[in-house]
């Protein structure tokens, strides 16, 4: 079964979700960072689960 994409900070699904973003996390670039565009606007934290990175910074 395939996953579906969810934004690491809200949990909501992104498929389709105009805005939404994927990028390795800036520290440790082992974890893709998924976020939708409302958490984004907020500027809302996420943390890597690999290395505890907390941004946006």
């Amino acid at each position: 079964m395939e996953s579906k994409p969810v934004c690491i900070s809200c949990k909501s699904r992104i498929t389709n979700l105009a805005g939404s973003t994927a990028f390795p996390c800036p520290q440790c670039g082992k974890y893709e960072v998924i976020r939708c565009n409302h958490c984004r606007d907020l500027a809302a934290r996420y943390q890597c689960p690999e290395c505890k990175f907390t941004g946006p910074n």
